[in-house]
C-alpha cells in the first residue's frame, strides 16, 4: 500500500498546485485596436475620471461594483466597447473582440455571467459529491487522502474560474489559468496512484516529484518568459491526452474485473469531448452565453458520475485490502 509515502506526496502536490504568480497582460484584439474605441476611452476618461466627475462617479457607484473593483476607467472601457460594438453592427461587420474576449453584457458585478454562473455550478457539484464521497468511504480506503486532495485542488480551481468570469483582471486570468492547469497535473498524479501507485508507491512519488517540476516549470515560463495562450492550451491538451489514453487502457484491462469500469471511461471520453466546445467560438448569444460558458455548463453532470466512480472504487479497494489479495 502507498501509506506514508502517498499523503506525502499527496501534501507536496497541494502545496505545489498554491503557487502564487502573476504574468503579463493579454494581446490586444481587433475591438481594442480600432481607432474609434480608443479615442472614445481616451475622451471618456478625461471627461469623467478626474475631479468632481470622478468623485461623483465614486459617490454613485453601488458597493458591489467598488468591491469587486470596478474604476471609472473599466467603466469607460465597457461604455466604448458597446459603441464600438454598435457601429460595427451598423456597417455589417462581425463583432470583434476586445482584449481577447467577445462582448458581454455586464450584470450587476459579473462580467461573464453565464460562465461565472456555469463555474460556481461546477464547484458545489465538487464539493457535494466530495461531502458525499467523505460520507460514504472510511479513510482507510487506499485512495482516500489522493481523491480528498484531488477535490481541494479541483474545488480551487472552480473557485478562480467564478472569480475570474466575475471580474477578469491581471491577478484573476492567471489565477484561473494555473490553477486549471494545476488540475490537469493532478488528475494525472491521480491516475497513476490508482494504476501503478498503489503496488509500487515509488512509481507514484517520482511521477508525483516530475509533475511538481512540470507545474513550476510551466508556471514560471508563463510568468518570466512569455503569457502564451497558445502554448499553454497546448501544454495541458498534451496532457490531458495522456491522462485520457492511461485511463481508458486501465478502464479496457479491469472491464471483466470491475463492473464500475464503464463509468470511469464515460467521464475521461464525455470531458474531452465536451472540451471540443471551445471549438465553436462564437459571439455570446444575447450577450450572455458564448462556447466557453455552454462547455462549463456541460460539465456540471460530470462530477455526480465521476464520484459514483470514485466512490464505488475506493470501496472495491477498501474490501480487498487484504493480505495476498491482489489490487486491480
Amino acid at each position: 500500500m502507498t501509506g506514508r509515502t502517498d499523503s506525502s506526496m499527496t501534501r507536496l502536490m497541494f502545496l505545489a498546485a498554491a503557487v502564487f504568480l502573476l504574468s503579463a497582460p493579454a494581446s490586444a484584439s481587433q475591438g481594442d485596436k480600432e481607432p474609434v474605441y480608443r479615442d472614445c476611452v481616451k475622451q471618456c476618461v478625461r471627461t469623467n475620471c478626474t475631479g468632481a466627475r470622478l468623485r461623483g462617479f465614486q459617490s454613485a457607484q453601488p458597493p458591489y461594483m467598488a468591491l469587486t473593483g470596478w474604476t471609472c476607467r473599466d467603466d469607460c472601457r465597457y461604455q466604448c466597447m458597446w459603441t464600438t460594438v454598435g457601429l460595427y453592427q451598423a456597417e455589417g461587420y462581425s463583432v470583434p473582440q476586445f482584449h481577447g474576449k467577445w462582448p458581454f453584457a455586464r450584470f450587476l458585478c459579473f462580467e461573464e455571467p453565464a460562465s461565472a454562473l456555469a463555474s460556481l455550478l461546477n464547484g458545489l457539484a465538487c464539493l457535494l459529491m466530495l461531502l458525499r464521497y467523505r460520507s460514504a468511504v472510511p479513510r482507510q480506503s487506499p485512495m482516500y487522502h489522493t481523491i480528498t486532495a484531488f477535490s481541494l485542488i479541483s474545488l480551487n480551481a472552480w473557485f478562480w474560474s467564478t472569480v475570474f468570469h466575475t471580474r477578469d483582471t491581471y491577478l484573476t486570468e492567471k489565477m484561473d489559468y494555473f490553477c486549471a492547469s494545476a488540475v490537469i497535473l493532478y488528475s494525472i498524479y491521480l491516475c497513476c496512484v490508482r494504476t501503478l501507485g498503489l503496488r509500487r508507491p515509488a512509481i507514484s512519488s517520482m511521477v508525483g516529484v516530475l509533475l511538481i517540476l512540470a507545474f513550476t516549470s510551466h508556471v514560471s515560463y508563463l510568468t518570466f518568459v512569455s503569457f502564451d495562450y497558445g502554448y499553454n492550451m497546448a501544454a495541458n491538451a498534451t496532457i490531458g491526452m495522456i491522462n485520457l489514453f492511461w485511463w481508458l487502457c486501465w478502464c479496457w484491462l479491469n472491464r471483466r474485473i470491475l463492473p464500475y469500469w464503464w463509468k470511469c471511461g464515460m467521464v475521461v471520453l464525455l470531458l474531452h469531448g465536451l472540451a471540443l466546445l471551445e471549438l465553436l467560438d462564437f459571439p455570446p448569444l444575447f450577450w450572455v452565453l458564448d462556447a466557453h460558458a455552454v462547455w462549463h455548463l456541460s460539465t456540471v453532470p460530470v462530477h455526480f458520475l465521476f464520484y459514483s466512480f470514485l466512490i464505488d472504487d475506493s470501496l472495491h479497494l477498501l474490501n480487498t485490502e487484504k493480505p495476498g489479495v491482489k489490487l486491480d
